[in-house]
């Protein structure tokens, strides 16, 4: 079953984006557009991709990030200055939103096989990278966060066409439900959604320790 359609894939290195405090940062957020026909895809990045700081990005649960190509009309008529690949996104995909992806998905992207593991969490270099602030908080308000995909099987991939479901646990939560469920704030959160990640061992630990420390009754 198609997925969606691939209009672009990005990658980056590590530059500069920025000062905090007088510190540096660096980031590979700021990707440029692959104009081969395809690519190799390996167990933890895409060629030519990397990160500046593997302890919060990249990592076996974040080889590669998917943004829905079609939010970038809403995110513009909002105010915001993005275009395709702005958001630090490696996949531009055409067609799925988060509503309609669930965790642990399994996707046939040419040769690769890869797995939906986690919605993306904003962090300051997002604000960094776009010079708003407020980018963040609004990915947060509007659900349109992304996701990421872990690699089950590197292989050679195409920078366009379409991705094919390969399995699917149907009682998986839709990314959309995830991201709601962890930045509830003070609204109710849905303990049933909770539950259902908990119980998907394609769940990325980077979230399900925080769930399980929320369901023990740590704060967040």
């Amino acid at each position: 079953m198609p997925v969606g359609d691939i209009a672009a894939v990005y990658v980056g290195r590590p530059r500069p984006i920025g000062q905090v405090r007088g510190t540096p940062v660096a980031s590979a957020i700021g990707k440029e557009l692959v104009g081969a026909p395809q690519l190799e895809l390996g167990d933890i990045n895409l060629a030519g991709d990397d990160q500046a700081d593997r302890s919060v990005h990249g990592g076996p649960d974040k080889a590669v990030y998917v943004y829905a190509r079609d939010h970038y009309p809403a995110w513009q008529r909002d105010g915001f200055a993005v275009e395709p690949g702005g958001l630090g996104e490696n996949v531009s995909l055409a067609g799925a939103t988060e509503r309609e992806v669930l965790l642990g998905d399994v996707w046939r992207w040419g040769d690769a096989l890869v797995q939906v593991s986690q919605p993306r969490s904003p962090c300051y270099k997002l604000s960094l990278h776009t010079a708003r602030k407020d980018i963040g908080r609004h990915m947060i308000e509007t659900r349109r966060c992304g996701w990421y995909l872990r690699v089950l099987q590197p292989g050679t991939v195409p920078t366009r066409g379409g991705v094919v479901l390969h399995d699917r646990d149907a009682d998986a939560p839709s990314v959309h439900d995830m991201f709601a469920a962890m930045f509830a704030g003070d609204a109710a959160v849905d303990d049933d959604v909770v539950e259902r990640m908990l119980r998907s061992p394609a769940l990325a630990d980077g979230w399900r320790t925080p769930l399980l420390a929320r369901r023990q009754g740590a704060p967040r």
